[in-house]
């Protein structure tokens, strides 16, 4: 029997990826292990091995394919003595032939959503009923029309209130802010799918009140339509520059971060003159190889990085992470740290920060850029965390907030180190400062919480020696 090799799911949260090359042509002999393909994911470039041996029969996604669905089948591999033309035919035909509830499912899974149990039996009532129908006493008088019909104990039993909906329709409509009660099912026996959510999107299809049961929504607020709002600018005065799937990606959970998390914002001036000082002295004590470079060169990030890390081991309430059924408490300090790469960023995770050494976390880091620009990231390796550092003094930036990054509860915003007047002792004098914005998670970490989680951050920043106690 033919093989599908279908587009893998290289992280929890790929829907879809693009088909960067193809490593194999159709006729090749591939063995289990072989890299046949390179997938691009919103992340990073992955290699997808081959699980079977046989020979590529055909390829059913050419390479440059972009958002191709997970679990939808790109190439055949036909098993050794089959014939390859008819397993190429004999396995492009179930891709073909897929129909719109099956891909939903699909969709739905990729997402990790659980599908209603009780939609197919049901369905299965609905295409029963013409047969209870007719074993009913003629004598019974037929209902008129418009009035309701008789409505069954398992029926109530199943409750009106209930809505029917794709595991897709669920989440697109959890994205769009629309209440999933308000919108008008078209598919079977009025299930709601993916397509009424994109007609709802526009205003359309809802109805005016919500299912009874289901808690009332505004209408959703609708951007302005690409139309719209290239009709504000003359026609040959820009450049239509398509998105990629990275800055796709990024817009949607920024978004879905900015609407699902309930932000609040703590800022923070740190004096970095002991830093600067302890910074230059280790980096002039680093060792030498025999080239004479040194074995390592700290930055302020680097000790940021550890400070954030050992100031959560202090404050272990604020090292957690939200669910809806309870709170994930941490034991570890796993700190992501935004890299700038092409057309977006990423977030490494610096694993068990509280226990490396400066120097360790400062070759780390420098390893996880080349390779996050490159592409070449595991998912393991920027998956998970339970905070973030955002570092923008590099460029000059005075002072920030940046966006929570879902799983994290919290995400510190780094300005640059500069040179301010500060008042001490009654005498104005010069000072290294650098200033600070920790962005939280209310549902996880409450005002004073984050406070104190500040507050242990800025002795650990301002008395570096304290990082190594």
């Amino acid at each position: 029997m033919p093989t599908n090799v279908l587009m893998p799911a290289l992280s929890p949260t790929m829907e879809k990826g693009n088909l960067a090359r193809w490593l194999k042509q159709e006729g090749d002999t591939i063995k289990a292990g072989d890299v046949i393909a390179e997938i691009e994911t919103d992340k990073a470039t992955m290699e997808v091995e081959a699980v079977d041996e046989g020979t590529l029969a055909r390829i059913l996604v050419p390479e440059g394919t972009e958002d191709v669905p997970v679990n939808q089948p790109i190439a055949v591999i036909a098993a050794e003595g089959e014939d390859v033309k008819a397993a190429g035919a004999a396995g492009a035909a179930p891709a073909a032939k897929a129909p719109e509830k099956k891909q939903e499912a699909k969709a739905g899974a990729s997402s990790f959503e659980t599908p209603p149990k009780a939609a197919p039996q049901d369905e299965g009532k609905d295409r029963a009923a013409p047969k209870q129908a007719q074993r009913q006493p003629q004598s019974q008088p037929r209902p008129e029309e418009g009035a309701k019909a008789p409505v069954s104990k398992d029926e109530k039993r199943a409750g009106a209130n209930r809505i029917f909906s794709s595991p897709l329709a669920r989440r697109l409509a959890k994205e769009a802010g629309i209440e999933i009660g308000r919108v008008q099912g078209s598919g079977p026996h009025g299930r709601i799918v993916a397509r009424d959510i994109e007609h709802a999107k526009s205003g359309k299809g809802l109805r005016l009140a919500a299912v009874p049961g289901a808690a009332p929504a505004a209408l959703p607020v609708q951007a302005p339509s690409d139309d719209k709002v290239r009709a504000l600018f003359e026609a040959d005065s820009y450049e239509v520059v398509p998105h990629d799937n990275v800055r796709k990606i990024i817009a949607r959970r920024l978004l879905e971060a900015k609407l699902t998390i309930p932000h609040f914002y703590l800022t923070v001036d740190c004096n970095i003159d002991r830093l600067v000082a302890a910074r230059a002295e280790i980096n002039d004590a680093a060792p030498k190889d025999k080239d004479g470079k040194p074995g390592f060169k700290l930055s302020v990030n680097d000790f940021v990085i550890k400070a954030l890390a050992v100031a959560l081991q202090q404050i272990p309430d604020a090292n957690v992470t939200w669910t809806e059924g309870g709170m994930l408490h941490h034991k570890h300090s796993d700190v992501g740290v935004a890299v700038a790469i092409p057309g977006g960023l990423i977030t490494p995770i610096v694993r068990h920060a509280e226990t490396k050494s400066l120097s360790a976390i400062s070759n780390e880091m420098k390893d996880y850029a080349v390779r996050a620009r490159a592409r070449k990231l595991k998912p393991e390796e920027y998956q998970g965390g339970s905070t973030a550092v955002s570092n923008l003094g590099m460029y000059g930036v005075r002072e920030f907030a940046a966006v929570i990054n879902p799983p994290h509860a919290t995400i510190l915003a780094v300005g640059a180190g500069e040179e301010r007047a500060v008042a001490r002792n009654g005498k104005i004098e010069a000072a290294m400062m650098m200033t600070c914005t920790l962005s939280s998670d209310h549902r996880a970490v409450d005002g004073a919480l984050a406070a104190e989680l500040m507050a242990a951050f800025r002795r650990l920043i301002e008395n570096p020696v304290m990082m190594v106690v």
